[in-house]
């Protein structure tokens, strides 16, 4: 789930070094195998001086060693060269000869075909998933449109290519047998039917599935293979073959199925998981229809090649996407539950490397760091806030431990199948929960954190001890000015630094395109998910440290082995992101900023607690509304949000407010039994900060409607 990267010089080494085309000139000249011409007696001047003897040119006799040396090592390499090519094909040729007749193999049981169970963090059951469908059919039954679909997706030349990819082959010696895709279709039929092939992606594997191809390939005829492949490739919604597929997305028999449906069912294929969720993801439905066009196109090719396959260009422009049954889950993954179903496929994809079949039919048994109360929590702060919301408002939240990037809890919407997930996947305008991310550049820099947090331009002066300046905005009483300020220090640190702190910290680098990189970034014109928020304030809360975000925390597979992650996520002690002393400056910032900005009753579960936590507004209380904060140990990001750009409060001060009292409400459940704790100090600080290592508190925090910190009510940003 991480999106965290770590900057530095990537480029290749070697260029513009020493070693370049003088060089290589002289290489092809040396390599010739020339001798130079004969020269005369005495003919061996340079600048009319005789050459002393011995330091010109080598002996002869050393000459004439050399060459039979090189000569001897070119061609011991080259017999050593034969050997090993003798030794690999002999190898080979017995590999081969032991490799079992297809007609000796037995197939897969479907009763080896397990579903995936997700269990909460306490043991208890959250989700199962998986109740497989595999009706084969004969190959009468199986139409041309259906056929021709499927090889204009997979295959197009199928009735006369080898049943192994040579291409395939050599990207899976390159990768260690990780790589996928580029298979035949004979070779997915094997990997899919016989059950000595598991799903694993190793070299062992990979040998055994091209040997069994060969022999599949010599011993089946094309139309047994096709159709064999057709009765077990996984389609997605839990259907194995294309009979179950034309049931679960049309609702009808696969040999009633037209061209168009013939050629969704072939583009399917590709990303079954994925694609499964058409009708509810408007990402996948494009990506699916592209596919689908790709197909199409693909079908017009066959014909082009042979009338008797595909169809004309005229037939394929006439075509229509086809019409699309609903999902229908029979109510077990309503409410959260379809969420977490979805966010775990995603993380066993991601982390994991499984394929949508291995998750579907694997028997897997997913341990998570989900805590069901909070899931029930977040549910209610969620929906308390969308009470009396404009029509079309979102809430996401995303609750983490700071420590190990445990994700905790989050936000499901109404309908898995027809919303995306609006903590972890949907995006927001950040708004000015960003500012963090620009005071923390700017502490890197050499920034002084007393300036920065000057009340006014008298104090932000007498930090530098000179006469009143504009210095520093995050705690200005008025939120323009304070915006205006935070902009303007962006463009001094560099809009370039701050975008790259942000993504250090842990917002994903893709949403560094959704605005042009420009110092307005300071108040928020990027777009984020609840997920990147509490990722980049647990980094700064944990001393700068970026822990890697997952919500799985065991996969054992239906014997108990464990299965390990094969991502190369970032190791589980973290990333040095953000400098200590940067971090623990802006946590001191956000700590008064939450003092100001989130006033509670001592009898509130997180009064008691040391919160660093900063609102975000965008547009005098359009687009979306934030509530961002951490404490020593847990992070947490809520908002409110249209997707339209429309209101979603009459201003930027009662937006901020629903999303402050939503994060309270969630927060004061998380904390509920906690002993507050300070923040870890930072090395070499120079600053007293309240939180840190035994320093006076901040202030007490006053009562709602106190005055301590009464809100602008002219704010709008």
């Amino acid at each position: 789930m991480d999106a965290g990267k770590q900057h530095g010089d990537g480029g290749p080494e070697g260029l513009g070094s020493p070693g370049g085309a003088g060089d290589q000139a002289r290489g092809r000249a040396e390599g010739t195998g020339e001798e130079p011409a004969a020269r005369a007696p005495g003919s061996h001047r340079r600048n009319g001086r005789r050459r002393r003897r011995g330091r010109g040119r080598r002996p002869a006799a050393r000459r004439t060693r050399l060459r039979r040396a090189l000569a001897f090592t070119g061609k011991a390499a080259a017999v050593a060269a034969l050997l090993g090519a003798g030794a690999a094909a002999a190898a080979g040729v017995v590999a081969y000869r032991h490799t079992p007749d297809p007609a000796d193999l037995e197939p897969q049981a479907a009763a080896e075909l397990k579903g995936t169970s997700i269990d909460y963090a306490g043991g208890e059951q959250a989700v199962t998933f998986g109740e497989l469908q595999r009706i084969p059919v004969e190959r009468e039954e199986i139409p041309r449109t259906v056929v021709d679909g499927v090889l204009a997706a997979e295959q197009r030349t199928f009735a006369t290519d080898p049943g192994v990819s040579v291409t395939g082959l050599a990207r899976a010696v390159l990768s260690g047998g990780s790589s996928g895709g580029g298979s035949t279709i004979t070779q997915q039929m094997a990997r899919n039917y016989y059950d000595v092939l598991s799903q694993e992606r190793t070299y062992a594997r990979k040998l055994k599935e091209i040997l069994i191809s060969i022999k599949v390939g010599r011993t089946m005829s094309r139309d047994d293979i096709l159709t064999t492949y057709l009765n077990t490739i996984y389609f997605g919604r839990n259907a194995y073959g294309v009979q179950a597929a034309a049931q679960a997305y049309f609702g009808k028999d696969v040999s009633e199925l037209d061209r168009a449906e013939g050629a969704f069912i072939g583009a399917v294929i590709q990303q079954p998981g994925n694609f499964e969720r058409y009708g509810s993801d408007p990402e996948a439905e494009r990506l699916l229809e592209e596919r689908w066009a790709y197909v199409v196109d693909g079908m017009v090719e066959m014909h082009e090649a042979d009338p008797g396959q595909g169809l004309s260009r005229a037939e394929a422009d006439a075509l229509d996407f086809p019409e699309v049954a609903e999902r229908d889950p029979e109510g077990r993954f309503e409410g959260y539950r379809g969420y977490v179903k979805a966010a775990v496929e995603r993380e066993l994809r991601e982390r994991y490397g499984l394929s949508d079949a291995e998750i579907a039919g694997g028997g897997y048994r997913v341990a998570t760091s989900l805590r069901e109360d909070l899931m029930e929590s977040a549910e209610r702060a969620a929906g308390g806030a969308l009470d009396g919301a404009p029509e079309g408002a979102r809430a996401g939240l995303v609750a983490m431990d700071a420590r190990t990037g445990e994700v905790l809890a989050f936000a499901g919407g109404a309908d898995f199948l027809r919303e995306p997930d609006p903590s972890l996947v949907e995006r927001a305008q950040a708004g000015t929960a960003f500012k963090p991310y620009v005071l923390a550049a700017a502490l890197e820099q050499g920034g002084d954190l007393d300036r920065l947090l000057a009340p006014d331009d008298a104090a932000a002066g007498a930090a530098d001890g000179g006469e009143p300046e504009a210095g520093g905005g995050l705690l200005r009483p008025d939120r323009e000015a304070d915006d205006g300020l935070l902009a303007g220090l962006a463009g001094e640190a560099g809009p370039a630094e701050v975008a790259g702190l942000a993504e250090a910290a842990g917002i994903a680098g893709e949403q560094f395109d959704t605005a042009e990189l420009e110092p307005s970034i300071a108040v928020g014109t990027y777009q984020v998910t609840a997920l990147d928020q509490a990722r980049g304030y647990a980094t700064l809360a944990n001393g700068g440290v970026r822990m890697p975000a997952h919500l799985i925390t065991r996969v054992t597979d239906q014997h108990g082995e464990a299965r390990e992650p094969v991502d190369g996520a970032e190791p589980d002690s973290g990333t040095a992101a953000v400098s200590a002393g940067a971090a623990a400056g802006t946590v001191h910032a956000l700590t008064l900023a939450d003092l100001r900005e989130r006033p509670v009753g001592p009898d509130d579960p997180t009064a008691g607690h040391t919160v660093a936590g900063m609102p975000g507004t965008y547009a005098g209380g359009r687009t979306a509304a934030w509530y961002v904060g951490a404490t020593p140990r847990y992070s947490v990001a809520f908002v409110l949000a249209r997707a339209d750009g429309g209101r979603i409060a009459p201003d930027s001060a009662a937006a901020a407010a629903t999303a402050a009292d939503a994060w309270t409400s969630f927060t004061g459940d998380l904390l509920r039994g906690e002993e507050p704790a300070p923040f870890p100090s930072a090395p070499g600080a120079e600053w007293p900060f309240g939180p840190f290592g035994g320093a006076p508190a901040p202030p007490a925090r006053e009562e709602p409607g106190s005055g301590a910190f009464p809100p602008d009510p002219s704010a709008t940003g």
